[in-house]
């Protein structure tokens, strides 16, 4: 018996529902307008705009500061009295942080602005996955804005 019979099933399932998570967004016009602007962006593809729209339906009506929070990359402080703890990411939604963690993966390799953000935090020393993680944050901002004033994705306003 081998497997591959199973991983097609698995493979028919998972397109089915992908293009039922499609349809459902095109059937809605704020959804619909949501995903231009969220895809306008290099490196958010339709899962990313996806998982955004469904699981952070807050982003554009909340401030930078919740919504880094709400996905879960807002750096949390550690620290008591005299104790300075490390400052850690911690938070909800942590199917958005994952996801957006791949996009960015995506986005280092063909958005300029990622790329330099990247580079620049790993010449200052700082750890790659620290780095991954400033750059997702910086994403979850510039997403909220682009959201909330309904803009499309412009490089040089996203890198003031």
């Amino acid at each position: 018996m081998t497997i591959k019979p199973i991983l097609t099933v698995f493979k028919n399932q998972i397109d089915k529902i992908e293009t039922k998570i499609v349809s459902l967004i095109e059937s809605c016009a704020d959804y619909q307008a949501k995903n231009i602007i969220l895809q306008s962006m290099p490196g958010i593809g339709k899962i990313a705009s996806a998982s955004i729209i469904s699981n952070l339906p807050e982003l554009g009506y909340i401030s930078s500061k919740q919504a880094s929070a709400l996905v879960g990359v807002a750096p949390m402080n550690r620290e008591s009295g005299r104790f300075k703890g490390l400052r850690k990411i911690q938070g909800d939604r942590h199917q958005v942080r994952t996801v957006l963690y791949m996009a960015m993966m995506s986005a280092m390799q063909c958005n300029p602005v990622f790329k330099e953000t990247y580079q620049r935090l790993v010449a200052a020393g700082k750890p790659k996955k620290v780095a991954i993680i400033a750059c997702v944050r910086k994403m979850i901002v510039i997403l909220n804005s682009m959201l909330r004033d309904g803009v499309m994705w412009d490089a040089t306003t996203a890198n003031n």
